[in-house]
């Protein structure tokens, strides 16, 4: 079985937690030992990892006809592209998009990650996607969040194959159901024209439901998964902080949607019982400056850390520093650093609004609003060194059975019924 599959980051440039999930997804649908993956990137770098699956470069594939060489074709894009491909899309060219603006190549520059005139990068990302779907043999499509669904569409006007859409989160998580109206309706213009929906989890796929207004009986759950720890991150030593200050950690976006007032604000609450706990808030976000200067109200700034973004190896340093992760989502459509916290052997406390609580059972779940229960379960932990080991034995344990190859099973099943092979 051949996929076509749009999506927007893959590691090692994350930009966000769709990078973990679309390597994860790559590498559980190789495993299957049936499936080839076809998969578009706007702005790949030529250093992923193409092992589960082949990378088209959608900045390398013209939609303006060029006449040039393949020796200067192989010069420029080389290390991103086979220059046969840009030859064999250059003969799918479908429309005059000279009005457009090209490069040398007559292809559509992007800026990776999510830049300013995001907007117009997704609508270029969609007519790149019609050369590719006219040029590629493939079964079926798979769309990764708002961002590719217009060239899912756009693929499977072109081709008529089946369409299936991954939803990792929607603008109802985002906004706390203050809704961008334009986001909205790209997300219900992809739901609306998908054959099949994979939610990442039951909460968010009951807001397809009802807040997409979209017909249950196509709309699945698929939950996400972790990848074992590398050589290198399990090799990260886990200091003991017995004799010294316990760290406390947040890890993820600094927004409205992941409830970090809710983390200052406990904090400030554990900090009236002791200080020897410390306080990490890594990330960054629209609301950054304005937990700086929470913390600073509540007099405890000299006890909290803003370590800035972190990426690659700097997250698992930074998880196997900390005593207790902490994730007090408002809304999370799953949550994968939970996961790879307890994999680090650190106790975990997440929100029961998240999409991980459904599969997760050796870790602390409460409201995100009950800031008392969170300062409780923070000093509880602390403390009480049999309820640390047991929540880090057990996690470890439990994150272990979570793979990515289930997910890619499950996956499989769903492109076997929506294309009616079973």
């Amino acid at each position: 079985m051949k996929v076509l599959m749009f999506g927007w980051e893959y590691p090692p440039h994350v930009y966000g937690g769709l990078a973990t999930a679309n390597f994860g997804i790559s590498e559980g649908l190789h495993a299957q030992g049936d499936i080839e993956t076809i998969l578009c990137l706007p702005k790949p770098w030529g250093d992923e990892d193409r092992q589960y699956a082949r990378i088209v470069a959608m900045n390398c594939v013209p939609i303006v006809y060029r006449d040039v060489n393949y020796d200067y074709v192989k010069n420029r894009i080389g290390n991103l592209m086979d220059p046969n491909d840009y030859y064999r899309y250059r003969d799918h060219i479908y429309a005059d998009f000279n009005y457009m603006h090209v490069n040398d190549l007559g292809c559509m520059e992007f800026a990776g990650g999510y830049p300013g005139n995001l907007h117009e990068e997704i609508n270029n990302y969609s007519v790149i996607a019609s050369v590719v779907a006219r040029s590629e043999e493939f079964d079926i499509i798979h769309a990764h969040d708002w961002l590719t669904y217009p060239a899912g569409i756009h693929a499977k006007q072109v081709s008529g194959k089946p369409l299936c859409i991954h939803v990792h989160a929607t603008d109802y998580d985002r906004s706390r159901g203050k809704v961008n109206p334009t986001v909205y309706s790209i997300e219900k213009d992809g739901m609306d024209h998908a054959d099949c929906i994979m939610c990442v989890s039951e909460l968010t796929r009951n807001t397809v439901i009802h807040q997409y207004h979209q017909d249950p009986r196509k709309v699945y759950t698929v939950h996400n998964a972790v990848y074992p720890l590398s050589e290198e991150n399990a090799a990260i030593p886990r200091p003991d902080h017995k004799e010294k200050d316990r760290i406390v950690t947040f890890l993820g976006r600094i927004t409205m949607q992941k409830g970090p007032e809710y983390f200052v604000e406990a904090a400030n609450m554990v900090l009236h019982r002791t200080r020897h706990i410390r306080f990490c808030m890594a990330g960054s976000g629209d609301m950054m400056e304005q937990m700086i200067y929470l913390a600073a109200e509540r007099g405890i700034a000299d006890r909290f850390h803003f370590p800035g973004f972190l990426r690659g190896k700097q997250v698992y340093e930074c998880l196997k520093q900390s005593d207790v992760y902490v994730m007090p989502s408002v809304s999370e459509p799953f949550g994968i650093s939970p996961l790879e916290a307890m994999q680090c052997g650190t106790p975990t406390i997440i929100s029961k609004q998240s999409g991980c609580a459904e599969i997760l059972t050796n870790c602390i779940k409460l409201d995100y609003w009950d800031i008392h229960a969170l300062a409780d379960a923070i000093y509880g932990i602390c403390h009480n060194d049999s309820l640390f080991h047991y929540l880090q034995e057990e996690g470890q344990q439990e994150v272990a059975q979570i793979t990515w190859e289930k997910v890619g099973a499950w996956i499989r099943e769903l492109y076997m019924r929506t294309l009616g092979w079973k």
